[in-house]
C-alpha cells in the first residue's frame, strides 16, 4: 500500500516538474501527455483504494512515510491517513482534475504559456493530495499553504492584465488572514498535546474540551473552542466563506479550467474537509459549532443573492460555488458532516460542469461572457446546451438529480439540528434554495434561450465546441444526474464513513434521519411534498417569466429597487471596506513603520548613527596623530608624569 499511496501523490508531481522544466523540450503535445498521464494514473489508483476501503475491507492506513525532523519531542513526519473519506475525496479530486487536464487541451490551445498551465494545474493535484492524505497538522498546513501558492499562479496565470495580477493579490492577502488563524488554532492544540498527529489531537479531545487558555487579562477561555475557531478561521479563507470569500468572485480572472478545479475539486473544498476531519475536535465546542453553523448560514443566503445581479456568465457560477460552500458549511455546523462531504461529492461534479460549459460558451464566442451579449446558444451548441441544463438542474437541487439528494437531505439535518442558531440557519438555506435557482435559470435562459444577442462576427463562426471540451462535459454529467441514487444510502444514512467522522450522540441529526430513511425512491417521493421543491420551481418560473416572458419587467424591478441593486451590484461594499478602510490603514501603518521604525530607528540612529558616532570619535582621535616627533615626545613626558604622580599618590 506504501508504494501505491506514493504513486497517486507522486504521479502528478512528477509530472508537472517535466511539463514545467522541460516544456520546450517535449512540446505542448508532450507536456499535455504527461500531466494528463500522471493524473489518471492517481484517478486510477485512487479509485483502487476506494474500491479496497469499500468492497475488500481495506483496514485504515496510518503510517509515517518520512520523519523530517524532531524538536522538543514533536516529531514532524510526512505520514498517510487513509480511510474511507480520504479515498473519497481522492477519488473526487483526481477525477475532476482528469477532465479539467482533457479539456485544457481545447481552451488553452493557443495560448503560449500552455505548458506552463499544464505544469500548475498537475502541481495543483499534488498539493490537494497531500493536503486531503496527511495524518498530522504540519502536512495539513504544507498542503493547505501549497495549495494557495499554486491558486495564486493560476488565477494571475495571464500575468499581462493588471485585473489578473489584482486578483491573485487579494487571494493571496485574503487567505493570509485565514492563515492566521488556522496556524494559532494548530498551536493550540500542540500547545495541549505536544504532538503534531491527528491521532494524538483526537483522542485528547474529550480532555481539552476542559482545559482552559488565558488569552487577554484575567478571563479564561476553553482551549477547545479557541483552537477549533482558529482551525476555522483558516476555513473560512480556503472555503470563502462571510467576510473572507471577496476574493473567490476575482478569481475568475484566470482561465476557465482553474476556475473549475478551484471551484469543484481542490482550494475551496480544502476548509469543508478539513472541518470533517477534525469532527472529534469540533464535537466538544457547541460554541464553535454554533459560530461554523452561523458564518455558513450567512454565506449560503447573501452570496446567492450577489448572483442574481451579475452580467459575467463565470461570476454567476462563482457566486453559486460561495452559496453552495456555505450549504455545506451549514451542515458542518450541525454536525451532519456526512451531509457535508456528500453536498461536497456531488457539487464538485455539477460545478466542475457548469464551469467547463461556461468555458465553452466562451470559447465558441472568441472570449465574451458578458451574458448580455449572447441568447439563443441551443441550436448551435446541442452538447453544451444539454449538459448545461443537467448542471444547472443538479444544482437547483431538480428531484432526481445528484443536488436533490445531498441538497434536501442537507437542508433537512439542518431543520432537526439542536445546536444554537439552527433556526436562523433553517431559513436561511431554505430562502436560498429560491435564490440559487433565480440566478441559476436566469443564466440559463439568457445564454441558450430567447433572442440572440451575438455579435455578428462571432455568428458567423459559431458552433460546437471540439471533442476534447464536450467529452469532459458529458462525463460530468453523468454523475451529475446519477451519482446521488447510489450514494445516499450509504453515505448518509450507513456506516460509510466509520471512525473517519465523530458525532456526539446528541449530535447525530443525520441519526435520527437515518430512522425514517427507506431507501432513495422514498427520499425522492418525501422529496416531492418537501417546500424545497416548490421553492427551487419557483426560482425557474420567475427566472422564465422575467427574462424570456417579460424581459421590461425585469427592467422594472430594477428600476423600482435601485437601491437594494446598487448594495448588490456593489457587493455590499465589502470590497470597498477592505480597499478604503483596511487596505489604507495597513498602508498606512506600514509607511509608519517604514519612516519610524526602518527610517529613523533602524537607518538613522542605528545604522547611520552608528556611522556618524564612529566618524566623531575618528575625528576626534586622528588629532592625537600628527606625525610630528616632539609632539610624540611631550605626549610620552606628560604621561609618564601622570603615572609617577599616581602610584606617589
Amino acid at each position: 500500500m506504501d508504494n501505491i499511496l506514493l504513486t497517486i501523490v507522486l504521479s502528478p508531481l512528477l509530472a508537472a516538474i517535466i511539463a514545467g522544466l522541460a516544456g520546450k523540450q517535449i512540446g505542448r503535445k508532450g507536456a499535455h501527455t504527461v500531466t494528463i498521464l500522471g493524473v489518471a494514473i492517481s484517478c486510477a489508483l485512487s479509485l483502487y483504494v476506494l474500491k479496497a476501503q469499500l468492497i475488500d475491507g481495506m483496514p485504515v492506513y496510518n503510517e509515517t512515510v518520512y520523519q523530517w525532523m524532531s524538536v522538543g519531542g514533536i516529531n514532524m513526519e510526512v505520514g498517510f491517513l487513509v480511510d474511507r473519506l480520504t479515498a473519497l475525496m481522492m477519488s473526487v479530486v483526481t477525477f475532476v482534475s482528469l477532465m479539467v487536464h482533457i479539456y485544457t487541451i481545447g481552451y488553452m490551445h493557443d495560448d503560449p504559456g500552455y505548458q506552463r498551465f499544464f505544469s500548475y494545474i498537475s502541481l495543483f493535484t499534488f498539493s490537494m493530495l497531500m493536503l486531503v492524505m496527511s495524518n498530522n497538522f504540519l502536512q495539513l498546513f504544507f498542503g493547505w499553504e501549497a495549495v494557495g501558492v499554486v491558486s495564486y499562479l493560476l488565477i494571475g496565470f495571464w500575468y499581462t492584465r493588471p485585473t489578473a495580477i489584482f486578483a491573485n493579490l487579494k487571494a493571496f492577502l485574503v487567505n493570509r488572514v485565514g492563515d492566521f488563524g488556522f496556524i494559532l488554532g494548530i498551536a493550540a492544540i500542540v500547545l495541549y498535546t505536544g504532538s503534531l498527529d491527528y491521532f494524538d489531537a483526537f483522542v485528547a479531545g474529550a480532555d481539552i474540551a476542559g482545559a482552559t487558555i488565558n488569552i487577554v487579562g484575567d478571563s479564561q477561555w476553553s482551549l477547545l473552542t479557541v483552537a477549533c475557531i482558529g482551525l476555522f478561521v483558516g476555513a473560512m479563507g480556503k472555503s470563502a466563506q462571510v467576510p473572507l470569500h471577496v476574493w473567490l468572485p476575482d478569481s475568475m480572472e484566470g482561465p476557465t479550467p482553474i476556475s473549475a478545479l478551484i471551484h469543484a475539486a481542490t482550494m475551496v473544498t480544502a476548509g469543508v474537509f478539513m472541518v470533517a476531519r477534525m469532527s472529534p475536535l469540533f464535537e466538544f465546542s457547541e460554541t464553535a459549532l454554533t459560530f461554523v453553523l452561523v458564518i455558513g448560514a450567512t454565506t449560503a443566503l447573501f452570496t446567492g443573492f450577489l448572483g442574481l445581479v451579475q452580467n459575467d456568465i463565470k461570476r454567476v457560477v462563482a457566486y453559486s460555488t460561495l452559496s453552495q460552500l456555505g450549504y455545506m458549511t451549514v451542515a458542518l455546523g450541525a454536525s451532519a458532516y456526512a451531509a457535508g462531504i456528500f453536498h461536497l461529492m456531488t457539487h464538485a461534479f455539477f460545478k466542475a460542469l457548469l464551469f467547463l460549459a461556461a468555458g465553452s460558451v466562451i470559447i465558441a464566442l472568441h472570449h465574451e461572457q458578458d451574458m448580455r451579449k449572447m441568447g439563443g446558444l441551443k441550436k448551435y451548441m446541442p452538447i453544451t446546451y444539454w449538459t448545461s441544463l443537467a448542471g444547472s438542474l443538479a444544482l437547483i437541487g431538480f428531484p432526481g438529480t445528484a443536488g436533490f439528494f445531498s441538497k434536501d437531505a442537507l437542508i433537512e439535518a439542518v431543520g432537526h439540528s439542536g445546536i444554537a442558531g439552527s433556526g436562523y440557519a433553517y431559513y436561511c438555506v431554505l430562502a436560498g434554495v429560491l435564490i440559487t435557482a433565480l440566478y441559476s435559470f436566469r443564466m440559463f435562459f439568457l445564454v441558450f434561450h430567447g433572442k440572440e444577442r451575438i455579435d455578428e462576427d462571432a455568428r458567423h463562426h459559431l458552433h460546437e465546441s471540439p471533442w476534447v471540451v464536450t467529452l469532459p462535459l458529458v462525463m460530468l454529467a453523468i454523475p451529475s444526474l446519477i451519482i446521488g441514487w447510489p450514494t445516499i444510502g450509504p453515505l448518509l444514512f450507513g456506516d460509510f464513513f466509520g471512525d473517519a467522522i465523530y458525532v456526539l450522540p446528541v449530535h447525530d441529526v443525520l441519526g435520527q434521519l437515518g430512522a425514517d430513511y427507506h431507501g432513495p425512491v422514498a427520499f425522492l417521493q418525501h422529496g416531492l411534498q418537501s417546500p424545497v421543491l416548490y421553492l427551487a420551481l419557483a426560482g425557474v418560473v420567475i427566472a422564465w417569466y422575467l427574462y424570456l416572458r417579460n424581459p421590461l419587467a425585469a427592467q422594472a424591478i430594477k428600476d423600482r429597487f435601485a437601491v437594494i441593486h446598487r448594495l448588490l451590484d456593489n457587493k455590499y461594499y465589502l470590497d470597498n471596506f477592505n480597499e478604503q478602510v483596511i487596505a489604507r490603514a495597513s498602508r498606512l501603518i506600514g509607511m509608519g513603520l517604514w519612516r519610524g521604525g526602518d527610517g529613523a530607528l533602524i537607518d538613522g540612529v542605528l545604522v547611520d548613527g552608528t556611522a556618524n558616532l564612529i566618524g566623531r570619535i575618528a575625528g576626534i582621535v586622528r588629532r592625537v596623530q600628527t606625525g610630528y616627533l616632539y609632539h610624540y615626545a611631550f605626549a610620552m613626558v606628560i604621561g609618564l608624569c601622570v603615572l609617577v604622580g599616581w602610584l606617589i599618590w
